[in-house]
């Protein structure tokens, strides 16, 4: 992971999430066991990409543009509020076996549709042209270092 460019890793982390959504949807009212294991990964993951945004990522950017509590991070801290407020709906649902989660997932989907595209066109790329290789390292040795605790709940 340290050879890799921000925008890359985390484009990449976006990529197989949405494929973990994307399963746990194909099998909700078909397989609920499976389709649970998928929304758990989902979610866990998620959770996990927002803490290394919030943790590591938007504190470096911040320091490097001197853009505090403006700018988009502060735009992306409310929409990862959102976010969690529609998974967290959705994970009311899943854990008790209701397979209708389909106005959730849409604002969900919505959400994150905008929310990527604005990491993916600005953050990411700003990112990756502020850091240098060593802090570029860092980034990824911090979040290893970051405990499971931190995200690992769900279901």
């Amino acid at each position: 992971m340290n050879n890799q460019s921000v925008s890359l890793y985390f484009e990449q982390d976006h990529e197989r999430l949405d494929s973990l959504f994307r399963k746990f949807q194909e099998l909700k009212r078909t397989d609920a066991p499976n389709a649970k294991e998928y929304f758990k990964e989902f979610n866990i993951g998620l959770q996990r990409h927002i803490v290394w945004e919030e943790d590591i990522l938007f504190p470096l950017f911040e320091e490097k543009t001197g853009a505090h509590e403006v700018g988009p991070t502060a735009v992306m801290r409310m929409e990862h509020r959102q976010i969690k407020k529609h998974l967290e709906a959705i994970h009311d649902r899943v854990k008790v076996g209701n397979p209708d989660t389909d106005a959730d997932e849409q604002l969900l989907l919505n959400t994150l549709f905008m929310h990527n595209q604005k990491e993916e066109s600005i953050l990411y790329p700003a990112t990756d042209r502020l850091l240098s290789e060593a802090e570029r390292k860092s980034v990824f040795t911090s979040m290893d270092a970051i405990p499971e605790e931190r995200y690992h709940y769900c279901c």
